[in-house]
């Protein structure tokens, strides 16, 4: 099969975005299938590097969201390069530039398009003008408007599938959790001895891009009231973003330097390094909608403290596997409770079992058996679909999601 993946954000961009479209080409490429990413020009990828099956489209940061890229050309270029491979699927993973994009390929070539719906984005609409020109109401339009035509949406989770189907979608939205990929053999760096940190000496990490909707505030603030009971613990909090000038900050008034480890942007092949340095991994944020971090840290076997959410629900079937909070005490106890008592190889076991059910070949298979459904199921039309957008409105919404300012 040949597979088209349409994302604005890929490698070298970090983010669980790019690390769930590596992770399922991975898996679909290692049982011999093609796939091919259009994605968005960066500036760290040098225009001339040759990448194998990536083609990248020229593009400017998006203007609310500097580190993420919308694409602002390309689309004949993309429907050629689409029928010279003879797709036989198109994949896309943003609503965005290269998803618009997405959506004109298949429909120029006539064939079958799904989607992933990867972000909830009622907990987004700050980055775009502050909140001012799209509010939480008017998502539920754009995406219902975004996905019409197609042959179906992935959720990543059930309550994604919930919210998906409150917009009043009626495409086909199966659940499929985002898989993560087990590395079992490879050198680890010793990030302890690294940032100067003893053996014994209790670790939590917090990791993940440093966005307000994250609320690494609220892990700093319990870690302030838990070193009266663990003095010598350290947070580390691996990653960059946003909302790190205000974290820092939050850090000096409580006089928390000596205690708490900002590490900055981190290199992806050493995030199971920083997980395996900690005892345990939290996360205070209330926004997540596939938990790829939480199955990252089962997979290097350390347990999870996080908000409570419906896909987590399904992950967490036993105290080895985690800790699902809903208020500071909560998060606070939990934390303490990881910290405090020993492991186990029961607990360990509980874990590896945890895993295996989203793994990287698992979650390829599941994909693949729904793009075989949508292929058999899908029925092209000569003439165009009336429940298609036609060009004019793509170009429009194309228009508006990328500069809100602009004038028509």
């Amino acid at each position: 099969m040949k597979i088209g993946l349409f994302t604005d954000t890929y490698f070298p961009q970090v983010s669980g975005v790019a690390t769930s479209i590596q992770t399922l080409k991975n898996a679909l490429e290692a049982q011999g299938h093609q796939v091919y990413i259009f994605t968005t020009t960066d500036p760290k990828v040098d225009k001339e590097q040759v990448e194998e099956r990536i083609y990248r489209f020229s593009s400017i940061p998006y203007f609310g969201f500097k580190d993420r890229r919308l694409s602002f050309r390309g689309m004949i270029r993309a429907v050629e390069i689409g029928r010279k491979l003879e797709l036989d699927i198109i994949h896309t993973q943003t609503e965005f530039s290269l998803g618009l994009m997405g959506k004109y390929v298949a429909r120029r070539l006539k064939i079958p398009i799904i989607h992933t719906y990867h972000t909830q984005y009622e907990d987004y609409t700050h980055y775009v003008a502050k909140g001012m020109l799209l509010k939480p109401g008017a998502i539920s339009h754009l995406v219902k408007a975004y996905v019409k035509g197609m042959d179906g949406v992935i959720a990543p989770s059930q309550g994604v599938k919930e919210t998906l189907e409150g917009y009043g979608i009626e495409i086909p939205i199966p659940v499929i959790p985002t898989g993560v990929a087990i590395k079992t053999s490879q050198a680890h760096l010793d990030l302890r001895q690294q940032y100067g940190l003893s053996e014994d000496q209790p670790i939590i990490l917090s990791l993940g891009r440093l966005a307000f909707e994250k609320n690494v505030a609220l892990t700093i603030s319990v870690f302030s009231e838990l070193l009266q009971t663990l003095p010598t613990a350290k947070l580390v909090i691996a990653g960059d973003g946003p909302a790190k000038k205000a974290l820092q900050g939050q850090v000096e008034d409580l006089e928390l330097q000596d205690s708490i480890i900002f590490t900055g942007m981190i290199n992806h092949d050493q995030v199971g390094d920083y997980y395996r340095m900690a005892n345990v991994f939290v996360s205070s944020s209330d926004s997540e909608t596939q938990g790829l971090t939480f199955i990252e840290a089962l997979a290097v076997n350390r347990p999870f403290v996080a908000v409570d959410s419906p896909y987590l629900e399904q992950v967490v079937t036993d105290k080895a596997i985690g800790t699902l909070i809903e208020d500071y005490d909560e998060l606070l106890a939990a934390i303490l409770y990881y910290l405090q008592t020993p492991d186990t190889p029961a607990a360990d076991e509980i874990r590896r079992a945890a895993v295996k059910n989203v793994d990287a070949t698992t979650f390829g298979n599941r994909v693949l058996a729904f793009y075989q459904e949508v292929i058999n199921n899908h029925h092209s039309n000569d003439d165009e679909d009336d429940d298609q957008l036609n060009d004019e409105e793509i170009g429009y919404i194309k228009r508006v999601l990328r500069n809100p300012f602009r004038r028509n």
